[in-house]
């Protein structure tokens, strides 16, 4: 899927998706022959999960480990 469908189905915006990227949260998805990204449909409960993780507290160091 696409990062603004991963985005929107996530609750966050396509830039979080990014900056997870950086930061090693989520792996760098596959692009498509005209460079979008692809993102296995499992990356949704992921974003889920890291946010959750953060309302509850845990920095995203902590998430990451």
């Amino acid at each position: 899927m696409r990062s603004s469908e991963l985005a929107t189905l996530a609750g966050v915006n396509v830039q979080t998706l990014r900056y997870y990227e950086r930061r090693g949260l989520l792996q760098h998805p596959p692009r498509s022959t005209s460079g979008y990204r692809s993102y296995p449909d499992e990356t949704v409960e992921i974003v889920r999960f890291v946010k959750r993780a953060q309302e509850h507290g845990f920095s995203l160091a902590e998430i990451n480990e």
